[in-house]
């Protein structure tokens, strides 16, 4: 029997038992996971279903950010698409058209539609032919582009 000096009363060393109180040590403090004494950092458990939240909501919002820059890279490529069918059905109308010269290309010609059928490429703008214009309509003032179609300005 020893006495204690915290509380003056006797301990009985023969009730200890001595393999239990060496599982509450350890040589490597820094590896368990829990608090090894008194003065330890507080260690909670985690929330993991806080956790797994926030981290599903992270990743539809960054998914959601991605579709919609991808979104607006299709509807980029849309335009440009729409542009180029654009430009190839003009160049087949003007490749159908009267032309009277060889195009130059990045000149500025005009395409105008005849009274009674047809079209007809011209270096004369509207503002050029004087009082009367001798087509029905104005259709385009287009250029002649490196790839042989047509851009309309």
């Amino acid at each position: 029997m020893k006495t204690s000096k915290s509380t003056g009363t006797k301990v009985d060393l023969s009730t200890i038992d001595l393999e239990k109180e060496r599982e509450k040590i350890t040589d490597f403090p820094g590896l368990i996971q829990f608090a090894h004494s008194v003065g330890s950092a507080l260690i909670k458990p985690e929330d993991k279903g806080r956790i797994k939240g926030n981290a599903v909501a992270a990743m539809h919002d960054q998914t959601n950010r991605q579709f919609h820059q991808l979104y607006d890279q299709m509807q980029t490529l849309v335009n440009q698409a729409n542009l180029l069918k654009e430009r190839v059905n003009v160049s087949e109308r003007i490749y159908q058209a009267d032309i009277g010269f060889t195009p130059v290309i990045n000149n500025i010609y005009h395409l105008y539609k005849r009274k009674k059928k047809g079209d007809v490429l011209s270096m004369v703008g509207p503002k050029e032919w004087g009082k009367k214009m001798p087509f029905e309509d104005y259709v385009a003032e287009v250029r002649l582009m490196s790839d042989h179609t047509w851009e309309v300005i």
